[in-house]
């Protein structure tokens, strides 16, 4: 029988109807949730977790499992069908958790920010397990995320934007020097081109390990200019962190990443990185099947820049609301907020002022590529329309065409490859598509992006499927089978 601690309430119980769906879904057998229950509990270090077949019959028939069971059942369903499964969709109750160690909803103040930064950094640094980072980590979704961002926007008490040092401390003055903070700045610049260059997968815990050194810093008396200097730096740092987790597949570590991000924005008013970071947690909720969320996120974003953000980063914004119009099956504000992008782009540098280095990746080929997948996903959303997949295959030859002469941004010319691989297989011109998938197989062998795995994993699943008796889809099928690594422990 099932081990202390991985049973529940027995109360008045019937049949678990939620479960049992996700269950059915998921074409998994009872010993199958059981084992894969008991590795992950084993990974997070709860070792007293021991489930079999009959504790997950009890679980369909309505009994309610403790903690950390319903977290983990529901980030197993999550990965399974690459969509968010909350807890409450599977019919079960999760234990009121503190802020600071669960969900997004946490305080808006500096001191709390910086203490929770290093808190989750340190954690990740020391467990470093795929997705895990105790027992409380779990995807939010709905308003469950969009209200307590929303808060992003409330402008903070006099007094509590700042760590301020009670009279009389006796902690020694911090040393930090203009040199040593530009050096902090231009590492994080390194870290994000070597982010586009080589994928998420290669640096991620340096990113993770400087993003703590700066919580340190930041724990130590600072000037107001320096502090705001190192919040900035901590957002930086945070983002990217995310972004990489992101990229390799570890959705929940992302998000909180994301989350403290824009809480270290606020803390450095800025309000444009506040919105790009709002743009990378909309990104990720069209990955995770929420477009509706991804929405909320982006209009949350333009709202709170709207008198501060550069053209580029405005265009930025536009085609990520065109991405999430797209996906919800909205044609004609789809298509609207394209041309917004296209007209704000236009603007971009006339004015002469300097763009922060985050928002320069945002160049033609970035919004060529992100308006052909609006198109492409539209497609999709439609059921496969050819006049959508037409629309988009010019705008992604150009993507394709400018990325292919850019060193610097190889996942993204990857990504795009395989974008027009997905557009020649909705036109149904299937040896269009291997020659392009081809291409994109040799980039991510060069990338560390699970992300990229996963895109050309499906593609060439979906080109065998469709056209599976045609001899370069079954020759490219066997090249991936080959030569494309499987899903690697996250670093």
């Amino acid at each position: 029988m099932g081990g202390s601690g991985a049973g529940g309430s027995n109360a008045g119980k019937r049949p678990n109807e939620q479960l049992g769906s996700w269950f059915v879904r998921s074409g998994w057998s009872k010993g199958e949730l059981a084992r894969q229950v008991n590795r992950r509990a084993r990974q997070m270090g709860a070792h007293h977790i021991s489930t079999d077949t009959s504790r997950v019959r009890r679980w369909l028939d309505g009994e309610q499992p403790r903690e950390p069971i319903p977290r983990i059942l529901s980030e197993l369903f999550s990965e399974r069908f690459g969509s968010v499964v909350a807890v409450e969709d599977l019919g079960l109750r999760t234990a009121h958790q503190s802020p600071s160690v669960s969900g997004v909803d946490l305080p808006w103040a500096g001191p709390q920010t910086v203490a929770l930064l290093s808190e989750f950094s340190r954690s990740d640094l020391m467990l470093a397990r795929r997705g895990f980072l105790g027992t409380s980590l779990a995807l939010a979704a709905g308003p469950a995320l969009i209200e307590p961002m929303q808060r992003w926007l409330v402008p903070s008490p006099a007094g509590e934007t700042r760590r301020a040092e009670p009279a009389g401390s006796s902690r020694r003055p911090s040393r930090l020097s203009r040199p040593e903070l530009d050096l902090l700045e231009s590492t994080t610049v390194m870290f994000r081109q070597w982010d586009a260059q080589c994928g998420g997968g290669l640096r991620r815990k340096a990113v993770v390990g400087q993003l703590h050194e700066v919580t340190d810093l930041l724990q130590e008396p600072q000037p107001e200019a320096t502090s705001k200097r190192l919040f900035k730096c901590a957002a930086e740092l945070a983002e990217l962190a995310g972004w990489m987790s992101y990229d390799v597949g570890l959705q929940p570590t992302a998000q909180k990443y994301f989350v403290l991000a824009l809480h270290a924005a606020k803390e450095a008013g800025d309000k444009p990185f506040g919105s790009y970071v709002l743009s990378s947690m909309s990104r990720q909720m069209i990955h995770l099947g929420r477009p509706d969320d991804a929405l909320e996120l982006i209009h949350l974003a333009q709202y709170g820049s709207r008198d501060c953000a550069t053209p580029r980063t405005q265009a930025m914004l536009y085609a990520m609301e065109a991405r999430a119009y797209a996906n919800i099956g909205q044609p004609s504000k789809c298509k609207r907020a394209v041309r917004m992008a296209e007209d704000t782009f236009s603007d971009a540098g006339l004015d002469g002022e300097p763009e922060p280095d985050w928002i320069r990746f945002f160049s033609e080929a970035e919004l060529n590529g992100e308006n052909a997948h609006s198109y492409r996903d539209l497609a999709y959303v439609a059921g496969r329309s050819p006049t959508y997949a037409s629309l988009s295959e010019p705008v992604m030859e150009r993507a394709v065409e400018l990325f292919g002469k850019d060193e610097e941004h190889q996942r993204s010319y990857a990504l795009n490859l395989i974008g027009m691989a997905t557009v020649h297989l909705l036109k149904r011109e299937p040896e269009q598509s291997v020659v392009l998938a081809e291409k994109a197989l040799g980039v991510a062998r060069r990338v560390r992006s699970e992300r990229v795995n996963t895109r050309l994993r499906k593609t060439v699943d979906t080109a065998a499927r469709d056209f599976g008796d045609v001899a370069e889809v079954v020759d490219l099928t066997d090249q991936l089978a080959a030569q494309l690594p499987e899903a690697a422990e996250a670093v």
